[in-house]
């Protein structure tokens, strides 16, 4: 090491030292300064108290409770099909018109009286639009489905919907600083004169 590097060392240390020692004592000035303007003129901490932090709280504990509340009302579109699956009980009188003719064969009997019997077979048909009384005794099956296109209005109240414990304990988390805020004192003054 050369005599000339053995002289730049000691003094870039030195340089180093003064530095420090500059800056810790001008961060201690301004700490000691803002401290004492602190506490020579303490009305923003109270006002951020009344101001601030207390009304903010008491509008966040009144959005709670008025979340709890709050009744939620929309519309709900369906569209949508249901199977309709049943049997359907007939027991009635109507009446049916023929489309087409309806052709009959039947045994028959006629009487001549005194002069005997004649025993034969009819044959005929029945002519289209021929109206014909009936009885129906039956069960008729039915699957089908059935479209269903509606709007439901639909109102759903967030407390009794199962809210409302969730409601409760958010209220309850901000309680104990509203409380706490409460008791603290609003100036200077009420720390000085306690009632």
């Amino acid at each position: 090491m050369t005599e000339e590097t053995a002289q730049k060392q000691p003094r870039r240390f030195n340089f180093w030292e003064a530095f420090k020692n500059i800056a810790i004592l001008f961060s201690f000035i301004v700490n000691f300064v803002l401290i004492i303007i602190l506490l020579l003129t303490p009305e923003p901490l109270f006002m951020a108290k009344t101001d601030i932090a207390e009304p903010l709280l008491a509008d966040l504990d009144a959005a709670f409770a008025a979340l709890g509340e709050t009744n939620i009302e929309t519309t709900v579109s369906i569209d949508d099909e249901i199977p309709v699956v049943f049997d359907l009980p007939l027991n009635q009188s109507t009446n049916v018109i023929l489309v087409e003719e309806v052709p009959l064969v039947v045994p028959a009997t006629f009487s001549l009286g005194p002069h005997g019997t004649i025993y034969g077979t009819v044959s005929l048909n029945l002519p289209v639009g021929l109206t014909l009384p009936i009885a129906l005794n039956m069960s008729v099956p039915v699957n089908t489905t059935v479209p269903v296109v509606m709007t439901v209005p639909v109102e759903i109240n967030l407390n009794t919907a199962g809210m409302g414990p969730a409601i409760t304990q958010l209220r309850g988390v901000f309680s104990p600083i509203q409380e706490t805020l409460r008791e603290l004192p609003d100036s200077p003054q009420e720390i000085l004169n306690p009632q």
